[in-house]
């Protein structure tokens, strides 16, 4: 039976790489971090998630080894069984502080979050209003619940007042967008979100997962960002990108939301709990967030000289002062070829294509962190310039 379907594979992979659209995973020999090394040497590395540089910082990987000793290396169970340490507990009372929640829970990824609110929440008899570029996460678990499911298009709040209008029927209502759409770098409009829910007595969740940490006065998030922290019934986030970027998720939500999740969640209640060196080091980064102010000032000037050199040099990048910087290409196989030649003269990059992005906006996202000197963002524009130029010849 397989060796039909080995050559139908294979020629569905042969149709990718034609395309453009293969996406080759490189491999980095060292920490993560600004500079890493690949095998053609060491590169500025300008696509990770490592917003505020905590990934290798030397207080974090003490705080990780302190708790191998003290908790061991995982815990081989879930959470209700005996997988719940001290650790946990105080990792989801410092989330639910630091994002102004009532309570939080944890999850082994925000993919894993996602996949678990909509089902436990909602039935046919409800109704979910998802913006069109929400995360594929987000898409996923509203596939898994049985409510009736509305799209509304990119902060097009005319758009979504029109999906609740045509849903007052239902029991429940829950709105659900990006703070930060990954791909766009492009903020939420939240004020005028939870304006319209109100309205129209809907709830709100944000996936907050490329904001918090450095989005806001205090590193809190769109919903800070924006003054609505207490109108926001659920925020989903990871600790994998700017709060020390290994992996694991959590909701933090009102405390009835957060206790049925408990009690229903599958991706809670059937998978492994988060490691315990991960919530003790999650821990050290909530600690450093309290005084991270000038990581966040120069994770904002960073992105600001970027956004500034690559648009005085020609180059068409979406708008925005997120440190998601989208360099738009259109063709695949160019932003490929671009990537490639950027990785030659020492950026590692990624070209973004289809079906990650609508099929002719590839693009190479740079994503900016405070860990980057002056020195390797004006080196980094330089080697687009240089890149481009060679694409051109």
């Amino acid at each position: 039976m397989y060796a039909s379907v080995r050559d139908e594979l294979r020629a569905t992979l042969d149709e990718i790489r034609e395309a453009g659209l293969y996406k080759p995973e490189r491999v980095i020999g060292t920490p993560q971090s600004a500079t890493v090394s690949v095998p053609s040497g060491d590169v500025l590395n300008f696509c990770a998630n490592n917003y505020l540089g905590l990934a290798d910082h030397p207080e974090v990987v003490a705080a990780a080894k302190d708790a191998l000793d003290r908790w061991g290396y995982g815990m081989a169970s879930v959470r209700f069984i005996c997988g719940t340490q001290d650790v946990h507990k105080e990792l989801e009372q410092r989330l639910s502080a630091f994002l102004g929640q009532e309570d939080t829970i944890l999850y082994s990824s925000c993919f894993d979050a996602n996949g678990g609110v909509f089902e436990t929440l909602l039935g046919p008899e409800d109704a979910v209003i998802s913006d069109a570029l929400n995360h594929a996460s987000i898409i996923d678990g509203i596939r898994l619940s049985k409510a009736r499911r509305h799209r509304y298009a990119n902060r097009d709040m005319a758009d979504l007042e029109k999906q609740l209008k045509e849903t007052q029927d239902a029991r429940r209502r829950l709105i659900v967008t990006d703070g930060v759409f990954s791909m766009d770098g492009y903020v939420a409009p939240l004020p005028e979100i939870c304006d319209l829910a109100d309205r129209y007595d809907a709830m709100v969740m944000v996936d907050d997962s490329h904001a918090v940490g450095f989005v806001g006065p205090g590193g809190r998030g769109t919903p800070e960002l924006h003054g609505v922290m207490d109108r926001v019934d659920i925020i989903t986030g990871t600790l994998g990108k700017a709060l020390g970027g290994a992996s694991g998720g959590y909701v933090a939500a009102r405390a009835e939301i957060v206790e049925l999740l408990r009690q229903r969640s599958r991706p809670y209640l059937f998978s492994n709990s988060l490691a315990p060196v991960i919530a003790a080091a999650s821990l050290k980064v909530l600690d450093l967030l309290e005084s991270a102010g000038d990581l966040r000032e120069k994770l904002a000037a960073n992105t600001k000289l970027f956004r500034t050199r690559m648009t005085e040099a020609g180059f068409e990048i979406l708008p925005g002062d997120h440190a998601i910087a989208p360099v738009m290409i259109g063709d695949a196989a160019e932003a490929g070829r671009m990537a490639e030649l950027l990785l030659e003269r020492g950026v590692y990059v990624i070209g973004f294509s289809y079906p990650v992005v609508p099929m002719g906006q590839a693009r190479i996202r740079v994503q900016l962190s405070a860990a980057h000197s002056t020195k390797d963002v004006e080196r980094a524009v330089q080697a687009f310039t240089d890149a481009r130029a060679a694409m051109a010849g």
